[in-house]
């Protein structure tokens, strides 16, 4: 696998499913449910599903596929998201307020944005559809290059 293939794929997901997917959601009417399983968060989570998939489609299109291959990608794509939300928090903050103090203030409020329910449903919506594609592009098999359980298969003798 390309890392830095699948660092700048994965970027790109991230600002589309960030950039697109999320405006075209927003069309979707509000409910006035205050459970998680909202129309819109339902549909974002399935539009970004869609754009990983086709994301890790397109970049495990030339190398061999397989289950190892689409786990390190949706990883990849995990990782970037992450980094990518850090980075742009701290930015924000040091751009409104000019201030570096108040950027570390601010540095510990990112550990709760982990430990939430949604930085797992990133983690499913960028590895799963990337695993899946993985094991399709891999012909069916768990995993690619590696293999299967052996059956004995010497002839018994007769009794």
């Amino acid at each position: 696998m390309n890392l830095e293939r699948a660092i700048l794929i994965a970027f790109l997901g991230n600002y589309l499913i960030n950039n697109v997917v999320a405006p075209l959601v927003a069309l979707v009417p509000t409910s006035t449910s205050t459970s998680l399983l909202t129309p819109q968060y339902i549909t974002f989570v399935v539009g970004a599903a869609i754009v990983v998939a086709l994301l890790a489609w397109w970049h495990m299109r030339k190398a061999s596929g397989g289950i190892k291959n689409g786990i390190l990608f949706g990883v990849v794509g995990f990782i970037v998201a992450i980094v990518t939300a850090f980075i742009t928090g701290v930015g924000g903050v040091l751009s409104q307020t000019g201030s570096f103090s108040e950027v570390i203030s601010v540095l510990p409020n990112f550990w709760p944005f982990l430990a939430s329910w949604s930085t797992l449903v990133l983690l499913g919506y960028w590895v799963v559809p990337a695993l899946l594609i993985g094991w399709w592009r891999g012909g069916g098999k768990m995993m690619s290059g590696a293999s299967s359980m052996h059956i004995n298969t010497m002839p018994q003798r007769p009794m």
